[in-house]
């Protein structure tokens, strides 16, 4: 009895003794194993802080990307529109290209045909002052012959002769629209003398001398100057004068006019 008591108090003893290194070793370790925890935390924190910080740089970047893209893909845009509106210019100046060649292939051809065109033409001028009416006749025939002088000059090009030819016709035609006073000579009883002529378009060529002692007019049936009655025409002709010198308005005139024929 008395050993299994000395048992139980050495077992004891051996149990407290054995639990005395625990005791005070325990507080060392848990504090130990907090700082590793929280130390380990920081490091976790740091590294979340530098993935986010990596992160929102890697979102910065993307964003000055997609931006330098769209400015890009609007300059693209722009300069695929310009490059298209280029083109076309190109294409019409290369057609343009093509039909001036073709013309200058043609200019010899072209010219070899208009010198004689030009020369019918004036031809066909000269008769016409020779049938018409025979006023102006000086200056009508004056510009007709510097013309034929003209196509035989080699210092003048083609283009400005046909311009002047034309110029002539133009002129001709405008005498028919128009109403002119001008001065001149006629053959009055065997003798040139100096009068006033008034033309009407190509309707009427009269005169009256000066003084109005002889009033006649042109007879193209007739071919020849015919004396008019004075006491029928001369105030006539006389006021037409005035109207063609812009010396008073425009009036009602009584004028000969030769009958249209028949053919």
């Amino acid at each position: 009895m008395l050993i299994k008591q000395m048992n139980k108090r050495l077992l004891l003893c051996a149990i407290l003794v054995a639990a005395l290194p625990v005791s005070f070793s325990a507080p060392v370790f848990a504090q130990a194993t907090v700082d590793q925890v929280t130390q380990e935390g920081e490091k976790r924190a740091d590294a979340g802080a530098a993935e986010q910080q990596r992160v929102e740089q890697i979102a910065t970047q993307t964003d000055n990307l997609l931006n330098d893209y769209n400015t890009l893909s609007k300059v693209v845009d722009g300069l695929i529109t310009y490059n298209s509106l280029l083109q076309r210019q190109v294409n019409n100046q290369e057609i343009e290209k093509a039909a001036l060649a073709e013309s200058i292939d043609n200019v010899a051809l072209i010219e070899r045909q208009i010198i004689p065109l030009m020369t019918r033409m004036l031809d066909s001028l000269e008769q016409f002052i020779q049938l018409d009416t025979p006023f102006l006749m000086t200056e009508r025939t004056e510009r007709l012959e510097r013309l034929r002088e003209m196509m035989e000059r080699s210092d003048v090009s083609s283009a400005e002769k046909f311009r002047r030819v034309i110029e002539a016709y133009q002129i001709e035609n405008d005498y028919g629209r128009t109403i002119e006073a001008y001065k001149g000579s006629v053959p009055i009883d065997g003798n040139q003398q100096e009068v006033d002529f008034l033309r009407i378009g190509r309707v009427a060529l009269a005169y009256q001398s000066v003084g109005g002692a002889h009033t006649g007019a042109w007879d193209a049936d007739a071919g020849q100057w015919v004396e008019l009655d004075p006491a029928e025409f001369k105030n006539q002709i006389a006021d037409g004068l005035r109207v063609a010198r812009k010396q008073v308005a425009p009036d009602l005139l009584i004028i000969p006019v030769a009958a249209p024929g028949e053919e």
